[in-house]
């Protein structure tokens, strides 16, 4: 199935949009191929404030309404306290305002951006999506991620090549409980690194320490810049460790 043929069964639905290459795509398609369209971008402590603005910058570009969901993700107990399924406690609650969100105005299909190259093996928050019948156009046209990115940069969309960017909640260790004040050290910190130059890496919480991991071929650089990254750092972290096997 092409993505235009699913959009011919699917005239209208809400895209639960999170500003990334995938769901960009969907309601590029969405819109493209005639589905009367709305995105809903989910708002919680979990997503860096660029997130948001990538959001609503691509949905004012393709035209299509966008409305801002807000959700205390960290009130659901089981996804503050980060066991091992956090991720799916909290995407079924994510998942559950999003659906009451669109249902409210008429909504009745709510699509997501699971391309094919995702494993349903390691992907918690999947089974959250199955019960909640949510549905994934990508996924069920067999679009893998190289995919997407093709036909993302072929039809002009800023997101073509924007890196994955897993929530703010994956950089505590599992079974260390979530905070915002964590959460903000995080986002503050990854800031940071983006104004220094990195891409696509992660800074991740070792007690009060960082614990930084940037690509292979970035490693030299941040060898060669430790001054600056523990500077630009410091306020917020004891320590900065630099991960040498890279990402």
């Amino acid at each position: 199935m092409t993505l235009e043929a699913f959009f011919q069964q699917v005239p209208r639905a809400a895209v639960a949009f999170s500003g990334g290459a995938d769901s960009a795509l969907v309601l590029w398609a969405a819109k493209t191929w005639g589905c009367q369209v709305r995105a809903y971008y989910v708002n919680t402590p979990f997503q860096p404030a660029f997130e948001l603005a990538d959001a609503r910058r691509l949905a004012a570009e393709l035209e299509v309404p966008l409305t801002v969901v807000e959700v205390d993700v960290l009130a659901v107990p089981e996804a503050a306290a980060n066991g091992p399924r956090r991720c799916y406690y909290c995407k079924r609650a994510l998942f559950t305002a999003l659906r009451q969100a669109a249902a409210a105005d008429g909504y009745g299909v709510l699509l997501d951006g699971t391309n094919a190259s995702d494993d349903a093996g390691d992907r918690p928050g999947m089974r959250a999506l199955r019960e909640l019948e949510v549905r994934s156009p990508l996924r069920e046209c067999g679009l893998t991620k190289d995919e997407v990115r093709r036909l993302s940069r072929e039809a002009g969309l800023f997101t073509w090549d924007k890196p994955a960017y897993a929530c703010l909640a994956t950089r505590v260790p599992t079974g260390t409980a979530i905070t915002v004040e964590a959460l903000e050290k995080v986002e503050r910190g990854e800031d940071a690194l983006f104004r220094l130059g990195f891409t696509d890496f992660r800074l991740r919480l070792l007690g009060d320490a960082a614990r930084v991991q940037v690509p292979a071929e970035q490693l030299e650089r941040a060898a060669r810049l430790h001054q600056e990254i523990t500077r630009a750092l410091a306020a917020d972290f004891s320590a900065v460790l630099l991960d040498l096997q890279g990402r």
